[in-house]
């Protein structure tokens, strides 16, 4: 019958059974990234380090996309190779209301750009919570995500990490 245990310590090891049964033991770790589950590699007990990561492992999540497109929507602005939020859209092909939420982006406090770059944003937080209407006070962001309309008082930042945004 086969075993499946999670350990997050520990040394690879294959152990051989005298029936012939190999038992492979590899320490990982499984995080939430986006919603889905993705097994981490595990630190090198020599180097203190993390294992090299692989490309798959740091593809970019929907909300870095969107912070990454709002700020370079704001540049083409700042920059004045575009006139307008719609010229913006018209270029792209997309919806004039879906540029305006992703440049509301570009205001958001730091921490919680950091926390979205960082992917350490909590998983029930969205694109919705985070670009439509923002307030332009950080204090303000940051209540919001706390406590969004949709959650009647529920804290969008309780985590069992701890993770809480910086005041």
């Amino acid at each position: 019958m086969s075993e499946i245990r999670i350990q997050r310590t520990g040394e690879p090891d294959v152990i051989e059974a005298s029936d012939g049964r190999l038992t492979l033991s590899v320490p990982i770790q499984i995080k939430r990234r986006s919603g889905r589950k993705l097994v981490t590699l595990p630190i090198d007990p020599v180097t203190g380090e993390p294992a090299k990561a692989r490309p798959w492992d740091t593809a970019t999540t929907p909300l870095q996309l969107a912070l990454a497109r709002g700020h370079r929507w704001l540049a083409m602005l700042e920059s004045g190779e575009a006139k307008s939020l719609k010229e913006i859209a018209a270029r792209e092909g997309i919806d004039n209301s879906y540029v305006s939420r992703m440049v509301n982006l570009t205001t958001l406090a730091p921490d919680i750009v950091a926390a979205i770059l960082d992917d350490a944003m909590p998983n029930h937080v969205t694109l919705f919570d985070l670009a439509v209407d923002p307030p332009a006070l950080w204090e303000d962001q940051r209540a919001r995500l706390r406590y969004a309309r949709r959650g009647a008082g529920r804290d969008l930042f309780a985590r069992s990490d701890g993770f809480v945004p910086s005041g």
